[in-house]
């Protein structure tokens, strides 16, 4: 990965880890190609108006606060990287255990953006 695609890549990340915290997608739109393709275990979203318009997770539920421990981009070679994702869950004003899990996320990216997202479930 050439520094401009990982400089593309960490910026998307930061946007993401918000949205992912406040449920606030606004920043990570700008990262995104208009013809994004974005893969979750549930659907695929094809396009960046349905992921404004159709994305329904990203958020932890309104009981709940999470952590995140975001490793380092791999280069999967041709724009691609993958990087993997600790959550931690914990319940609001207690901050007692609720769950974890691991993620794995792969973009690709072309013409400065965003074009292709990807996650699941790993471990």
């Amino acid at each position: 990965m050439d520094p401009d695609e990982l400089d593309i890549a960490n910026r998307f990340r930061a946007a993401l880890e918000i949205a992912g915290r406040t449920g606030d997608w606004t920043g990570v739109y700008p990262c995104l190609a208009d013809d994004i393709e974005w893969i979750t275990p549930m659907r695929t979203l094809t396009g960046i108006d349905e992921v404004e318009n159709d994305l329904i997770w990203g958020s932890p539920p309104d009981h709940l606060d999470v952590e995140f421990d975001v490793g380092e981009w791999t280069d999967l070679g041709e724009g691609r990287a993958g990087v993997r994702v600790h959550q931690v869950y914990r319940v609001k004003n207690t901050g007692d255990f609720a769950y974890e899990r691991d993620l794995q996320i792969e973009i690709a990216i072309r013409e400065a953006k965003i074009g292709r997202y990807e996650i699941r479930s790993v471990g």
